[in-house]
């Protein structure tokens, strides 16, 4: 499948690939193409996937890719059919082969295709404000409502009955209907991962896209991160409050309230009805499960079971926390 926003450089031979990244005595295959780069999850046979952590084994030991970059001494979880290369430092490489893939989503260089909205034609009741800017490709459902100075940029969906407020940047975006994101929000630019060096930090591509469900609210100032191998995904029903950051790779569940100025470290999953008080931080790599309540300011550090109550920093169960601070 094309990817919608970034131009896939693709497919490379797996010996090419390697040979540039100067990685030696990898055996047992044959100088296969691989046309992408792909999680565990979303990998089939045609692509390379990577595994860093331990934490991800199960998905390893199910993932469909030829060609795994991990280290030695987590090599034994993947299945026959996927051939470890192990090296070293693995978020380093894989980072370096995504950017052979994807070298346009090192950056996030200002759509220069963007028109004014008045130049483009539109047939299904959009109303908009002064100063709209729309890139190429862009599709937006009927009933539509853009505030103004907001910008557009190519290839991005907006569904029907949607509601864009002022001031608003979204790229690399696909909101359903029912939406209303609210005034000064940044949606899909790059997530802040890369490798610090002391002369040149190495930036990390980010090729995922931002989703928001329907009937979904995305309160004023809120900043989303598209993800950097999958998906940031903001689910059904779910209202975000103002001033909020949800970092790349982020899975927002339905149905979730969300109040303000609460930050979300990357790649954490939230099952449904998941309810935040404001100024909470939910670090990253965690799980919080369905019906979950986090109290406001809590610092969230490890996995949350479904139907808890937590407060406090580090979280822990509400009644605990009221009786050691009564």
């Amino acid at each position: 499948m094309k990817h919608p926003f970034f131009k896939n450089h693709g497919p490379f031979k797996i010996n090419d690939v390697l040979k540039d990244l100067d990685i030696k005595n990898v055996e047992n295959f044959k100088n296969n193409s691989i046309i992408d780069v792909k999680d565990l999850q979303s990998a089939n046979k045609e692509h390379l996937t990577f595994f860093h952590s331990k934490k991800y084994r199960i998905h390893a030991s199910k993932t469909k890719a030829s060609y795994c970059i991990t280290l030695k001494n987590l090599s034994h979880y993947l299945p026959k059919n996927c051939i470890p290369i192990c090296v070293d430092n693995v978020l380093s490489i894989i980072s370096q082969i995504t950017s052979k893939f994807y070298p346009d989503a090192i950056n996030d260089e200002f759509d220069s295709s963007v028109k004014k909205i008045e130049e483009l034609t539109f047939d299904n009741n959009i109303k908009f404000g002064r100063n709209v800017l729309i890139g190429e490709n862009v599709k937006i459902g009927e009933n539509s409502l853009i505030g103004h100075n907001t910008i557009v940029e190519k290839n991005v969906v907006i569904g029907s009955n949607c509601s864009i407020g002022s001031n608003v940047i979204i790229r690399n975006t696909i909101v359903e209907d029912n939406v209303s994101i609210l005034d000064g929000c940044i949606i899909g630019k790059k997530g802040f991962g890369f490798f610090p060096n002391n002369k040149k930090n190495l930036r990390y591509p980010h090729i995922g896209v931002v989703i928001i469900g329907e009937n979904s609210e995305i309160g004023c100032g809120a900043t989303i991160d598209r993800g950097s191998m999958s998906n940031t995904i903001i689910g059904k029903n779910t209202f975000l409050d103002n001033q909020i950051h949800i970092a790349h790779n982020n899975k927002i569940g339905d149905n979730c309230i969300i109040a303000g100025q609460v930050g979300f470290a990357g790649s954490s999953t939230l099952g449904n009805n998941v309810m935040i008080g404001g100024q909470a931080g939910i670090s990253g790599h965690l799980k919080i499960g369905n019906n979950v309540q986090i109290g406001g300011g809590s610092g969230v550090i490890k996995d949350i079971p479904d139907n808890s109550k937590v407060m406090g920093y580090p979280s822990k169960d509400l009644r605990q926390f009221l009786k050691i601070n009564k």
